[in-house]
């Protein structure tokens, strides 16, 4: 299926009657919204009016620092919104010099402006758009292994403006959370102090900051669908587990790009970590410890948070600062709270890409997954993952990537373990109550030992590449289907004639496929690997 794609030049002239049909507000360029506890002033280029850098809750500073978020603090006068926010605390990581150069995890090495004052949100809209217009939402929520990340990595611009081309217009909003211990921290302590999770708290606060304000961008707060890549992908899943499933009417759908409902540990696991940046800011005789932390200086905290695992060290994706049971916002798993049908009833799509633990496998990993296994349960996992490599993540390779003599094999089993049966987990129970719909990426297969890597996805949903992901996603946030609409000719988007099912809809579990070449795709079944995938699948679930 060749079509041309529009360029930007002719998109705009076939949007022109769309822009100048809502009359003068396009005009305004810097155009001045009023909020509750204060105004902000905006910048317009072209078609798209960008609101960049708004606080959605209180600086998470001094006596708030490992406390749920409160409400922003009213100011007076307009302040300028014309730049992203300063991002959360980045912790250090060292990547395998094995990485192929072309590859970047999160970018977030070229962020200048970091400070533990970053609870932002940018909300970026169609110029034209005003209290009334009620547009649908897309909310996005970045991902970097809970450890680094920021909002400004992924300018919601491109897609709006696709939008606009597509005929189907929406405002896109993205947020920076609290990171890394500042936003997981995990022990004893924090599960008596109910302070754990902050980071998913983060997001929940500012989507309830969407709920209230966003009608004054010209959105729609019922019309808000939740997106996530990695780590934000997970995110976004758990958003469906808080409150046994019940959102309140923050969301209406989610996407998930590479993670779904993962959460199995508990708070009182992370009490090494806890115990490490204690003794390591000088807090360990203090009667309070949390408190002694609150106030110790950013830069002793960030230096002992520095010191801990990241995702690139030895335990991998067995990670220091991840969602956990809180007994609170999650009080059990995720496969569990699936069993029992206790998660938010919206469409969704899910998807990963198909080498998705390669990234993940260069370090010399020494951690354990499964630590009380019986011996048959380790035996049936070595079976399920053999050492030859033609066996081995980058998937369909042969004997090729073999960096090491365990390196494609460690690489097949984390990527089935955390991505692909975390998905297909997810779409075996809610596919029965909702609509859904899933993709598998399998472009840049030829990508030296990582294949098709964990996080490649991201570009085709993000970037101006064969529009493809972005058309779907657009398609879903405005109609809850990611299918075309009918009516949309055949030289502005691939996706025109092309039928994407629903994950369900046939015993072969449909599921569309990214190939290479760009803009190749077509509908493949969704049972790969089932006998790996199903056991870590199995495995998973807490009759096992």
């Amino acid at each position: 299926m060749i079509l041309d794609v529009l360029t930007r030049s002719s998109s705009l002239l076939l949007l022109a009657g769309v822009v100048f049909s809502n009359g003068a507000a396009s005009q305004n360029t810097y155009p001045v919204v009023e909020l509750t506890y204060g105004s902000f002033r905006g910048n317009t280029t072209g078609n798209i009016t960008s609101f960049l850098g708004m606080p959605y809750a209180s600086p998470p500073v001094g006596e708030l620092r490992f406390r749920s978020p409160q409400p922003p603090r009213p100011f007076e006068g307009i302040q300028d919104a014309f730049s992203y926010g300063a991002a959360c605390f980045q912790q250090a990581e060292v990547l395998s010099p094995l990485l192929p150069p072309n590859i970047s995890t999160t970018q977030s090495g070229s962020l200048k402006n970091i400070s533990e004052d970053c609870l932002f949100i940018n909300v970026i809209k169609p110029a034209y758009a005003v209290p009334g217009t009620n547009l649908p939402v897309v909310f996005w929520v970045v991902g970097g292994g809970f450890t680094r990340g920021d909002s400004s990595l992924n300018p919601g611009g491109p897609v709006v403006e696709r939008s606009l081309v597509l005929g189907e217009p929406m405002v896109h909003v993205s947020i920076n959370y609290r990171l890394n211990a500042f936003g997981f921290l995990a022990s004893k302590e924090v599960q008596e102090a109910r302070v754990g999770n902050l980071a998913i708290r983060d997001q929940r606060f500012a989507l309830e900051w969407v709920h209230q304000h966003i009608h004054a961008f010209g959105g729609d707060p019922s019309k808000v669908t939740i997106w996530g890549e990695s780590a934000g992908s997970i995110c976004v899943g758990l958003q469906m587990l808080v409150n046994g499933g019940y959102n309140g009417g923050l969301f209406r759908a989610v996407v998930m790009e590479s993670g779904s409902l993962s959460v199995s540990a508990t708070l009182e696991d992370g009490q090494g970590y806890y115990d490490q940046i204690v003794n390591a800011t000088g807090c360990a005789g203090e009667e309070d410890t949390l408190e002694c932390l609150r106030h110790t200086s950013y830069d002793a905290l960030a230096a002992a948070i520095n010191e801990t695992p990241s995702i690139f060290n030895y335990t991998s994706l067995n990670l220091a600062w991840q969602p956990r049971i809180d007994y609170d916002l999650f009080p059990i798993s995720g496969p569990q709270a699936l069993q029992e049908g206790l998660y938010t009833k919206v469409p969704f799509i899910s998807g990963t890409d198909d080498d998705e633990g390669t990234i993940f496998s260069f370090s010399s990993i020494n951690t354990t997954y499964f630590p009380t296994s019986s011996p048959d349960v380790v035996e049936a996992i070595a079976q399920a993952y053999p050492e030859d490599p033609i066996y081995g993540s980058p998937f369909g390779t042969g004997t090729a990537n073999n960096l090491t003599s365990q390196f494609k094999r460690i690489a097949a089993f984390q990527g089935d373990l955390v991505f692909q049966a975390p998905r297909r987990l997810l779409l075996q129970y809610a596919s029965q109550t909702q609509n859904a719909w899933s993709f598998v990426f399998k472009r840049y297969k030829s990508t030296q030992y990582v294949g098709s890597y964990h996080g490649a996805d991201t570009s085709d949903f993000y970037k101006e590449i064969d529009y493809i992901g972005m058309d779907a996603l657009i398609n879903f946030v405005t109609k809850l289907d990611p299918n075309a609409d009918p009516t949309l000719p055949a030289n502005i988007s691939y996706l025109s004639g092309f039928e994407w099912p629903q994950w369900n809809s046939s015993p072969s579990r449909p599921i569309l496929t990214f190939w290479d070449p760009v803009p190749s795709i077509n509908i493949t079944s969704d049972t790969y690997r089932s006998d790996e995938v199903g056991l870590m699948m199995n495995l998973s679930l807490p009759s096992s």
